[in-house]
């Protein structure tokens, strides 16, 4: 699981064939054979068939039970001749802008299809590939940045046959013309897919230059590396990245207060039952947990930062904002492309308002709600694939995923969407577990 190659068994010894991938389908993480899982206690070499019932993924906590074979991503012989064994596309070229785990899942998605289509991959960062759902996880596991990323984007874009435009910026987009235009100038397509996932909201009382927002391994990396031993941490936030981060800083031997304007954590998602259940554990894990707080200041002292609010001041070497998300719009609006609370797809085949275009992940509004998981991406990415390349494949069919909190204090996990005018009931409250039903 770790993607230290110290851990990685390249010769498999006991006849069984070559080591095996297995993908969980609630986070995405894959379980390779040959790497085991150190910290979990199965050491590289351990076959899937060999691993406790009781085994929990490291990153969403689910059973082997909820791992799958995963045949690995395809592998571009660029010294093949295109063409020999291959389809030849008759798609000039596709553009796709975002290397989130979205934006590289519709290039393999491309890819698995035609070997020779153009790809244009285009990024604000590097392009590293990495499992994003592990920042929230990682901090107590004495994880660093490079060990997060499992493919640079210069070897994934080099194994994909992909032109990868790195630290560049998308700053306009004419779809009638087809054109994107970069901070590298003005790149030509075919097929557009915007995969630019999602920020983190700052509320305006949270200064920029005093807060962190951690939605990506750059940031959580300089997080990181600022983090002092029993650091005061604030987490602004009591939604799921907040509640995981808290729990990870405070499993890390961190000091963590954690805020939130509702009086109990996951106040959208739970019922006050569950609710308090919640609370109990972080505090139990040592985290300050305050509700109904409105923030009125912060401000930077001598010490470190001071954050005032209604329910007094909390002094603290670092701020981190998670109340939520938000798609920055300004790029699909500017071309004309129908936006709300993200940027309006058509359910069944994730197209834009403009027929060439496409948006999967974080950045896409489906009827009206955003969708930030990372469960739909693969069948989003398969069903845009064809899209792009005109061949016939089933609809889309969003079907709400599985949430599951990463709090190792308490896991949770919700199953179907959350309604708010109905009721909920009891099945079972002991001190094992809490389940309940609408």
């Amino acid at each position: 699981m770790s993607p230290a190659a110290s851990a990685l068994i390249l010769e498999p010894a006991d006849g069984l064939g070559p080591w095996r991938q297995y993908l969980c389908r609630a986070c995405g993480l894959i379980y390779d054979e040959g790497e085991g899982d150190p910290d979990g206690g199965l050491p590289p070499g351990t076959r899937f068939e060999d691993i406790p019932e009781d085994w929990e993924c490291p990153v969403c906590g689910v059973t082997k039970a909820d791992f799958e074979p995963y045949a690995g991503p395809r592998t571009l012989d660029l010294a093949a001749p295109l063409g020999a064994t291959a389809r030849r596309s008759r798609v000039p070229g596709i553009v796709i802008v975002g290397a989130g785990i979205a934006g590289w899942s519709v290039a393999e998605a491309v890819r698995a299809l035609d070997a020779a289509c153009p790809i244009t991959l285009v990024t604000a960062c590097r392009g590293d590939a990495y499992h994003k759902p592990e920042l929230s996880v990682s901090l107590a596991r004495g994880l660093t940045g490079d060990r997060l990323v499992r493919e640079t984007g210069a070897q994934k874009a080099a194994r994909l046959g992909v032109r990868l435009l790195s630290e560049t910026f998308a700053v306009g987009l004419d779809t009638r013309r087809r054109r994107l235009r970069t901070t590298r100038g003005g790149v030509p397509y075919a097929g557009l897919v915007l995969a630019q996932g999602a920020a983190p909201i700052l509320p305006d009382i949270l200064k920029p230059d005093l807060c962190w927002r951690i939605n990506s391994l750059p940031a959580w990396s300089a997080f990181q590396q600022a983090l002092n031993p029993h650091s005061r941490v604030v987490v602004v936030g009591a939604g799921m990245v907040g509640c995981e981060l808290s729990d990870d800083l405070a499993r890390a031997g961190h000091q963590v207060t954690l805020l939130d304007k509702a009086d109990l954590p996951l106040a959208g998602l739970l019922p006050d039952v569950a609710g308090r259940r919640l609370a109990t554990a972080l505090a139990g894990a040592g985290i300050r947990l305050l509700g109904g707080v409105t923030l009125t200041g912060l401000e930077r002292t001598n010490g470190g930062l001071r954050l005032t609010s209604n329910a007094g001041v909390f002094e603290a070497d670092h701020v981190v904002s998670a109340v939520g998300l938000a798609t920055d719009t300004r790029l699909a609006r500017a071309a004309g492309l129908a936006c709300a609370r993200g940027i309006v797809v058509d359910p069944q085949t994730l197209r834009t308002s403009a027929p060439e275009v496409f948006a999967l992940g974080d950045c896409v509004s489906l009827e009206g709600a955003p969708c930030r998981f990372i469960e739909p991406l693969a069948d989003q990415a398969r069903v845009i694939a064809h899209g792009l390349l005109g061949l016939a494949h089933a609809p889309y069919a969003h079907r709400p995923p599985v949430i599951r909190l990463k709090t190792r204090t308490l896991p949770l996990t919700i199953e179907g969407a959350v309604r708010s005018d109905a009721e909920w009931r009891v099945i079972r409250d002991d001190a094992q577990a809490l389940i309940m039903e609408q």
